[in-house]
């Protein structure tokens, strides 16, 4: 991360949280975990800020690993940060928002342009000039609400710790299909995701291997290659705690985004 010059000796306050898939835009969010992560400077403030998440997302819902580091702080920066922590938030989807330093970062789905703009505006009038918004939330298509209802939710299963598609995983990979040739003129990203037992090399590896091996199946569906592309996240981008069996089974799983 680069360091900012009026702190040469520290990193800006990194603060992370990933919102989970929603019902409906007004509606409480479907089952699913907030992960907030990242690192700031000391325990009141983390207490301070996952409080704000917690009482935005419900206590039981936010996964903590967030540290305390030495990091900079600019002027009231725990201030900002809960200014900005508001209710119209509960319209993202499926995003990401990172509080790097003076910069904001959006990422997600919401229903309309006008929830969009309406996000970025609202944080932005709760910071000062010096914080940079960058808006990178986009409206939810329609291509991929299909794709979502077809998976509902549901684990595609593979042999334990191999990249070979069990039948359950198959009989999924069906309606899968069916649905993917439904989506016109756009490109599909198949997602491997594991949980974090092993090394994360390997995890990376076999996430890979796993959304490869979705992607040679489903062409054999009459799913065309040059539709699917495809990426394996490891264990980096969890939607529940992995210190249960349940948890690190929901982690294990394979998800579909249409192309932005």
């Amino acid at each position: 991360m680069r360091q900012r010059s009026i702190w040469p000796a520290l990193a800006p306050a990194l603060f992370v949280f990933v919102v989970p898939a929603t019902a409906q835009v007004g509606a409480d969010p479907r089952p699913g975990q907030v992960v907030v992560n990242g690192a700031v400077a000391d325990e009141s403030g983390k207490a301070a800020l996952l409080a704000r998440v917690r009482e935005l997302y419900g206590v039981e819902r936010v996964v903590d690993q967030v540290a305390i580091s030495k990091v900079s702080l600019p002027p009231n920066w725990h201030g900002y940060v809960l200014k900005l922590i508001g209710p119209n938030l509960k319209w993202i989807s499926k995003g990401e928002i990172k509080i790097d330093g003076t910069n904001i970062t959006l990422r997600g789905e919401v229903a309309n342009e006008a929830q969009r703009q309406q996000i970025a505006s609202d944080i932005a009038i709760s910071l000062n000039p010096t914080y940079t918004v960058n808006n990178g939330l986009r409206v939810s298509a329609a291509e991929q609400n299909l794709l979502d209802a077809a998976l509902a939710k549901r684990i595609i299963e593979f042999e334990s710790g191999k990249a070979t598609l069990t039948d359950s995983g198959k009989m999924i990979l069906d309606e899968m299909a069916a649905a993917l040739h439904k989506v016109k003129g756009k490109q599909v990203e198949v997602i491997g995701h594991t949980d974090n037992l092993g090394q994360r090399d390997s995890n990376l590896a076999l996430s890979h291997a796993r959304a490869q091996a979705v992607r040679s199946y489903l062409a054999e569906q009459g799913v065309s290659q040059d539709m699917v592309l495809v990426s394996g996240q490891g264990p980096d981008r969890p939607v529940a705690e992995n210190t249960t069996a349940e948890g690190r089974a929901r982690n294990r799983r394979i998800e579909f985004r249409v192309a932005q």
